[in-house]
């Protein structure tokens, strides 16, 4: 599974980390920086702000429920959707929190990423317009 590098990043930068050593954090981040060099694997530029915001990092036992009051705190949560698999009936791993405004949808980003959710760290960001194929 690829990761984005500024992903790994963020995930070593957790506090969940902040006992590791600096130089093992280092040591793994530029470890990946060079692999996804290799494979050319680069960052893309963030999305523009806007009311969705992209949750990735899920507990495959997360609920919309579970979601909703999670972000609900930074704002009003308009919609919820937790990407589940149709086999398992589990969650894969991400979803989708749509505020009322862009000023709710700035906080739930700066108040929920990097945060544990169901016991696991979650990263959230602006999600990015669904791309059309062929375009």
């Amino acid at each position: 599974m690829a990761l984005r590098a500024g992903l790994v990043r963020r995930f070593l930068s957790t506090p969940i980390f902040a006992s590791q050593s600096r130089a093992a954090a280092t040591a793994a981040s530029s470890a990946y920086a060079s692999v996804a060099d290799s494979n050319n694997i680069s960052d893309k530029a963030t999305a523009e702000p806007n009311t969705t915001l992209f949750v990735a990092g899920l507990n495959k036992r997360t609920t919309p429920e579970k979601l909703n009051e999670a972000f609900s705190q930074f704002g009003e949560v308009v919609n919820v959707k937790v990407v589940i698999d149709r086999d398992s009936g589990f969650s894969k791993g991400f979803g989708f929190v749509n505020y009322a405004t862009l000023e709710d949808a700035e906080k739930g980003v700066k108040g929920m990423d990097a945060q544990v959710l169901d016991g696991w760290v979650i990263f959230t960001e602006f999600a990015r317009p669904k791309r059309i194929p062929g375009q």
